[in-house]
């Protein structure tokens, strides 16, 4: 991106926009849901789309000149489709929010109960929070994970089901690193006449990548982000049963949206068509194995990984219990060497949300860098010398040249 105009007409914006630029080519981006995205999808999103205003769907629109439109959001939709071997994909949700409210409109009425993960052992904002709409809304009944395992407890999930009968279960999450049972969710909702819904913004490009199994043959409704793993513009898509369509469809416009984002539309069409790629399965196992070596090479340091390790592309890592630093202080002396984290509650967490136990990692954006497993014992080695050296400026200077030293051998896609 070479920013020409921007740079002559507005210097303060372009001195912003190349800061960014510096610090994500010279730091180690491990926050689960963040990604580099090509330079073609970087096009897409700077394309002159964005002049238009689309509001309805493809040859059902509320103002003139869409026929150009048109194509773009079908595009959109059938690659999709062919990705996700889905029925029907409504490719407009603006964010993951908003498509998670659209769902709940579509299938719910207000007060409803809804079975979603518990935010504090892994699940999303949009599952449930009492602060969130999901909360205030709807009747929330969480499920848990196992105490002695940290993995979804799916006869408690059962169990629960059939006592409170929700109208409707919700399988997904934002900080759990195991595979979900689909098609037991599936079995469960069937015993009580529930609908499925499946959340799977985080691991969306590891399932079109075919590394993770698919619940789109059988929930009734996915959602996911665009963005995360999938690597494309930041958006929503929700795929359905050709049944539910009319219901999602009417729930995100005139429901909960008014126009597109038409250039991000044509965004996500590019990115669908990478991801249809043979090498976009390998660029998804690979970050699954540079995962699961991470996870490996923190142990090996004496770090409590949550139940054990991971089966995607996050995990989380008990660094209070390990090493007796709380989350946030990990997040803040990480990201003063150039170490990009998140702090995260771990289950059952004695301490309080904002100030956890745990640190959540990832590493779908440092794959697409071109990182390899033998690189994890790199970071992994960089991350325990940060969270050693404490408040050790000194050390700390080290440690921040060391990741800078090592980031600068993995180009960021779009950033000479």
């Amino acid at each position: 991106m070479i920013y020409k105009n921007l740079q002559t007409q507005d210097p303060a914006a372009y001195e912003i926009i190349k800061l960014e630029e510096q610090r994500q080519k010279q730091g180690i981006e491990l926050i689960a849901s963040e990604n580099y995205v090509t330079p073609a999808v970087l096009d897409a999103m700077g394309s002159i789309l964005t002049n238009k205003y689309s509001e309805g769907y493809p040859g059902n629109r509320y103002y003139g000149g869409n026929e150009v439109i048109d194509q773009a959001e079908n595009l959109a939709i059938a690659r999709a489709k062919e990705l996700f071997g889905a029925e029907h994909v409504n490719v407009q949700p603006l964010s993951g929010s908003p498509a998670n409210l659209a769902v709940y409109m579509g299938l719910l009425n207000p007060g409803d109960k809804v079975l979603g993960f518990s935010l504090d052992q892994g699940g999303h904002l949009s599952h449930g929070h009492p602060l969130n709409f999901s909360g205030k809304l709807y009747s929330i009944i969480p499920y848990h994970v196992s105490k002695e395992t940290e993995i979804i407890d799916m006869d408690e999930v059962e169990a629960i089901a059939l006592r409170e009968k929700p109208k409707m279960i919700l399988a997904g999450f934002s900080a759990y690193s195991r595979n979900m049972d689909w098609k037991r969710f599936k079995e469960i909702a069937d015993k009580v006449g529930a609908f499925t819904f499946a959340d799977i913004a985080h691991i969306a490009g590891l399932i079109a990548g075919k590394q993770i199994e698919n619940p789109v043959p059988y929930f009734d409704v996915v959602s996911t982000t665009t963005h995360k793993t999938l690597r494309g513009p930041r958006g929503a898509i929700i795929m359905c049963k050709e049944e539910f369509a009319s219901r999602i469809d009417k729930a995100v416009f005139p429901g909960v949206q008014g126009g597109p984002h038409d250039h991000v539309t044509i965004a996500k069409a590019v990115a669908f068509g990478e991801a249809l790629k043979p090498e976009f399965s390998e660029y998804a196992a690979q970050t699954i194995k540079n995962a699961k070596a991470l996870a490996s090479a923190l142990a090996q340091k004496g770090y409590r990984i949550i139940s054990g390790g991971t089966d995607n592309h996050l995990l989380l890592v008990d660094v209070f219990g390990s090493k007796g630093m709380p989350g946030k202080e990990a997040e803040h002396i990480l990201e003063s060497v150039n170490i990009s984290i998140n702090k995260n509650m771990i289950p059952y967490d004695p301490r309080k949300p904002l100030d956890p136990s745990g640190i959540r990692l990832g590493t779908p954006a440092i794959t697409t860098r071109g990182a390899m497993e033998s690189d994890m014992e790199t970071i992994a080695n960089l991350i325990d010398a940060a969270v050693m050296a404490g408040t050790d400026s000194v050390r700390l200077e080290q440690v921040k040249k060391d990741v800078i030293d090592f980031s600068l051998k993995f180009p960021v896609p779009g950033i000479e």
